[in-house]
Order: structure tokens, then sequence, then C-alpha cells
């Protein structure tokens, strides 16, 4: 990105085809922002489970995403994975449906990701929310929420439920780039009834 070589807009430079990345969503990394994939976890072809980013995300440095190849199977004595290490132990290998498997980690549209948070596998993360640095989210995030903590908890709605309810009607993010750039002065304003103008 012209003039900030720590961001970078992800969906130029992820190769693996189970991530999928949206328009305009970043990563912000001072060290490498190329290397977004590092940050996704446990995330092996053969569970098929993929990370879906929605458009005009902000994702910050450090941040991960533990997908569905870290868990263990978790109803028998041990949770020990000894299938993985041969030596005769492969003859327990568990199939695929004994493992626990909360589907696809799914953030929606222009959400903010804070430093070093954590995602868990199969979280869904709704429009407009914002995640605190350092929280631990293990339950799905309402649209226009803020969350933090360890566990993530809400810790306010950023809107009244009207102005979420337009927000996700207009669904800005899906408009073309020209329209975006036409209607920052109101999209980068809290000026609701400039916002109630928009609806066509």
């Amino acid at each position: 990105m012209k003039g900030f070589d720590q961001v970078c807009y992800i969906k130029n430079v992820v190769r693996n085809p189970n991530i999928i990345i949206g328009d305009y969503t970043y990563y912000d990394d001072p060290v490498d922002s190329r290397n977004f994939e590092r940050n996704v976890l446990y995330h092996y072809p053969f569970m098929g489970d993929k990370l879906i980013i929605g458009k005009f995300c902000a994702i910050a440095r450090d941040v991960k995403f533990i997908m569905n190849g870290a868990n263990h199977k978790m109803d028998a004595f041990t949770t020990y994975p000894f299938s993985i290490f041969s030596n005769g132990w492969e003859k327990v290998m568990p199939s695929m449906d004994e493992l626990p498997y909360k589907g696809d980690t799914v953030i929606q549209n222009d959400v903010w990701i804070g430093y070093d948070a954590t995602i868990m596998p199969g979280i869904q993360i709704g429009n407009g929310s914002i995640i605190a640095s350092k929280s631990v989210v293990v339950r799905d995030v309402e649209p226009y929420s803020i969350v933090g903590g360890n566990p993530a908890k809400l810790i306010r709605r950023r809107f009244r439920d009207e102005v979420i309810d337009l927000l996700q009607e207009l669904r800005w993010w899906d408009w073309p780039i020209e329209k975006i750039t036409d209607h920052l002065p109101i999209l980068t304003s809290n000026d609701f009834t400039q916002l109630k103008g928009l609806v066509s």
C-alpha cells in the first residue's frame, strides 16, 4: 500500500484456496504484512474448513485464527493424538466424524480485529464489529458489536438498532468503488439523517 509498507491487501498475497478474502481487507504488520497465512493455524487441507473474510476489514498484527485442525478427540479417556506419530499408533486414527468440527470461520465486512486477538474455529463475526486487542473470541459476534476480553464478551453495540438495521440494508461494502468514493463524507461521519438519504 503506497506510503504504508506495513499494510497489505491480503487478497493479493494469499495462496491457500481455503482462505477467501474480500476486496480492500488489509493486514497491518511491520514485520511481514505479506505473510498473513502464518496467522491461520492448524489449517490442514484434509479438514476442508475455510477462513472467509469479507470486504474492508482491518486486521492488526499477530491476530490468530485457530482452525478445526487444532481440535483433539475429547470423548475418549485421553486427548493425546497417538495416531499422528506412527510406530503402530496409527491404528487408532480417529475418523473425521469423531473429531470436533465447528465449520467455517466467517468474518463479515467492515470488521476491525485488534492486535493479538485470537478467533477460535467456526466463529461467525458480524458486519461492522470491533474485536478488542488480545481478545479470545469463542462465541459468534453480532453485527456492529464491540467485544473484548478472554473469553470475549459484549462491551456494547456500536449504534442503536435503527442505525444498525439501515447499515445492514445499505450494504455499502457491496457498492461499486466509485459510489463508495462519492459517499465517503457520509460513510466516515455519524450523521444518521445523511445516511438515511443514501437509501434508494
